[in-house]
């Protein structure tokens, strides 16, 4: 795992860029801590930070060239087979100089172009410079797992995995206002935007080629991979498609298992990493798992489900048992480490158990991608129970004002299931596109207009891209069309962004075999029954790996750790929030936000029913964090 970035000159004044490179490439340490290398040619600049997990010897060093010198890679991720493609190389005569897969993937593109991304099961963000045809060739993988963003003007086109790496080199700081409404209703920015107006994330499946580099440039994108390319072909027998499951995920786990440093598995106590742990202790005499339990929280903590699969599988198991104090500790590193404006607080658990994790081994296992893929979430419980509406589902929506008018909050178990029931009876007087982007938000679009100092209406622009990140919504579509956009939105934009970001902050590689193209083909090949009925969420997943689990396990509901974000704001943040980023003067000096609404918020935060504003205050103070780093200062 590592981290790449690069800089192409498209005219002569470009080339002045090209030395903002080495100095930016310190940004990207923590993703490669254990070496780093710059490449040169007359109007490109590649750049490489390497996290030694196969062929940890300098032969594995990048960039990387052929032996002539013509092609150059750097290579952020991981090609799990490889191994079976580098000896079909070596009896096609070709000499290797490393054990490395970046080695293998360089080869191949060198044989098949492009074409080669079908070779490769992995994950992937690279970039293979022709210093002869004087181009550039970049991909990212499958389902989007590493990141890749993109910056281009007249005069340079650059790359990176990370954002930070873009402002080092100077990019121009101008915040994208679509992309600003997106995050806060979504606590995140959806690619392919970003929060900047030239910034793009390549999309997931994406290859891009620039030719004719230090001539008349062009630069091209398609598409190479879609789940959706009518793949649903699955045997609608579900003894068969159990069996299928099983064998895919199994292949998928012992892919994932190959490293030259040592590895575990994040065992959280849930069903996925639960399959995911008792898959992976079959090819090992010792499996390495870890779990974090917060004994402040009692209602939220797992570890005890984490514990019984570790016993039935005998696991080498190690419970970071911390309070919140330790997870307070370690805030504003994870807010230092965010380059774009990101709200989801459970990045803090991750933060912190990849930092724990870190401590033992370079390379996790996880169960990331089964909820978006197999239907996982309360969301999809109550999608279809409205489209399979019974007596209960009506009662719900009969008694509305009562749930209207009553308190929420996320922060305790009796306001939460107000809030749920709540926005049930909503969504179900909503078409079901309005419905999902409902759900998939924190907020409504009127309400964060409303936060503003100019509260726009919303206009074409916005309305397009609401569309385009609903796009798999239709007035027939099932339960697998949800899915299908959670996989596209949510699973990418949120999911896959925090476990990068913050296992990339404590340089420690994430793998989440359910995230394996196959599997991820497997299901949206099969019936959405497969995955969901009136009882049960996931119904494959526990009947293909009901041996694998504990009963305990199986009988569980899905359980979340929400964290103490309304403690802090009214203890430890609270001077944070009133004297500084949410301070009368500092909203007034931003000239961004509506004092009046800012206010307003402050104080039902502070009230007895803080309902949403924590939510809000929270995006509010990740944002107001991010622009005083970032923005305050920007020309």
């Amino acid at each position: 795992m590592c981290g790449i970035a690069g800089i192409v000159a498209l005219n002569d004044f470009g080339r002045g860029t090209l030395p903002k490179l080495a100095a930016a490439l310190p940004t990207l340490f923590r993703r490669g801590p254990d070496a780093h290398g710059i490449y040169n040619d007359v109007y490109l600049a590649l750049g490489h930070a390497r996290l030694s997990i196969i062929d940890t010897s300098t032969a594995g060093s990048q960039p990387m060239s052929d032996v002539s010198g013509r092609f150059t890679i750097v290579f952020n991720g991981e090609f799990f087979n490889y191994i079976e493609h580098r000896d079909e190389l070596i009896r096609r005569g070709i000499q290797l100089q490393s054990d490395s897969d970046t080695e293998v993937l360089l080869q191949w593109y060198i044989l098949e172009g492009p074409k080669c991304l079908q070779r490769i099961n992995g994950f992937f963000a690279f970039a293979i410079y022709d210093n002869v045809e004087k181009s550039l060739f970049l991909a990212r993988d499958r389902m989007g797992v590493k990141p890749l963003l993109i910056f281009r003007d007249e005069d340079r086109f650059m790359f990176a995995s990370e954002m930070k790496t873009l402002l080092a080199c100077g990019i121009p700081k101008v915040i994208d206002q679509h992309s600003l409404v997106a995050y806060f209703q979504l606590n995140y920015v959806p690619g392919p935007y970003s929060i900047f107006k030239q910034v793009q994330k390549l999309k997931a499946g994406h290859h891009l080629l620039i030719r004719d580099i230090g001539g008349n440039v062009s630069i091209t994108e398609e598409c190479y991979y879609s789940p959706a390319d009518g793949k649903k072909t699955s045997s609608k027998n579900y003894q068969s498609a159990c069996y299928n499951f099983y064998q895919l995920m199994e292949d998928a786990v012992a892919r994932r298992m190959v490293s030259d440093v040592p590895l575990g598995a994040f065992l959280s106590g849930g069903i996925d990493s639960s399959v995911i742990v008792g898959l992976a202790a079959k090819h090992t005499s010792k499996l390495k798992t870890f779990s974090i339990g917060f004994k402040d929280e009692p209602m939220f903590d797992e570890t005890r489900f984490a514990e019984a699969v570790a016993r039935k599988h005998g696991t080498d198991h190690t419970v970071f048992r911390l309070c919140n104090e330790d997870l307070f500790s370690i805030l504003f590193d994870t807010l230092d480490y965010i380059d774009e404006p990101f709200a989801d607080s459970s990045a803090l658990n991750v933060f912190l158990l990849s930092q724990q994790t870190r401590k033992h081994v370079t390379v996790a296992l996880s169960g990331d991608g089964a909820d978006e893929l197999f239907s996982g979430y309360h969301k999809h419980a109550a999608e279809y129970r409205i489209r399979h509406r019974g007596w209960r589902e009506q009662l719900v929506l009969t008694t509305a004002p009562l749930w209207s008018a009553l308190p929420k909050s996320r922060n305790s178990k009796a306001g939460n299931t107000i809030r749920q029931l709540d926005r049930f009876a909503k969504g179900a007087t909503m078409s079901p596109t309005d419905r999902y982007w409902r759900w998939a938000s924190i907020e409504e679009e009127l309400v964060v207009r409303s936060m503003f100092a100019d509260p726009k209406d919303a206009d074409p622009e916005y309305k397009s891209r609401k569309q385009e990140f609903t796009r798999f919504i239709t007035g027939d579509s099932d339960i697998n069309d949800v899915l299908r956009n959670d996989t596209e939105l949510v699973l990418q934009g949120d999911m896959l962004t925090k476990v990068d970001l913050m296992s990339m902050a404590n340089s420690l590689e994430v793998r989440s075999p359910f995230l394996d193209y196959t599997v991820v083909d497997f299901a949206f090949s099969i019936p959405a029954e497969f995955k969901i009925d009136s009882r049960t969420r996931k119904k494959i997943i526990r009947d293909t790996f009901n041996e694998l689990l504990p009963k305990e396990i199986l009988q569980r509901g899905k359980q979340g750790f929400e964290v103490p974000l309304l403690k802090w704001f009214r203890n430890e943040l609270r001077g944070l929030i009133e004297v500084d980023l949410l301070s009368v003067d500092f909203i007034a000096e931003q000239g961004i936000f509506n004092p009046i609404v800012i206010e307003n918020l402050k104080r039902q935060l502070f009230s007895h029913n803080p309902g949403e504003a924590v939510a809000r205050i929270w995006a509010l103070i990740v944002f107001q964090y991010w622009w005083k780093k970032h923005m305050r200062h920007a020309d």
